[in-house]
């Protein structure tokens, strides 16, 4: 089993999402929770709280890109086959609604084949309180 999962399912959500804030400290700035990891998903929430807001009282578009490439890329990590790495290199973003909420960001990587190198495009989608999409982003990850 891969090491980042086993430690997901020993730790539990509260203490993973503390340990890996840890060893990245930037995604500490939403102060996530991971609600789901497995390979090919992932699913993190963050509150919806004034360090996250921007000029007009909504959640930053940067907060949102955050959770995106945190659930990207730790589910990312408990796909790809052992031994193998991986980097992001880029991410194509659309913002659909006003972020008024907590946020529920996912990630699904279920229609990914994860033996392949090179570089492969992992959807992620943000959802506020009421099932609302907020946010879109498409991130490409290079696998190696």
């Amino acid at each position: 089993m891969n090491q980042t999962l086993a430690m997901y399912q020993n730790m539990g959500n509260e203490a993973f999402s503390k340990a890996v804030t840890g060893i990245a400290p930037y995604f500490s700035t939403i102060t996530p929770s991971f609600t789901t990891l497995r390979p090919g998903h992932a699913e993190v929430t963050f509150p919806n709280r004034r360090e996250v807001h921007n000029h007009i009282g909504t959640v930053h578009a940067i907060a949102l890109c955050n959770a995106a490439e945190l659930a990207a890329g730790t589910m990312t990590t408990v796909s790809i086959p052992e031994g193998r790495q991986w980097i992001p290199v880029g991410m194509n973003v659309q913002y659909l609604a006003k972020a008024r909420t907590d946020m529920r960001v996912v990630a699904d990587g279920s229609a990914i084949d994860w033996s392949q190198t090179g570089n492969v495009e992992v959807p992620v989608d943000a959802y506020d309180v009421e099932g609302k999409h907020v946010f879109t982003a498409r991130i490409t990850m290079n696998l190696r």
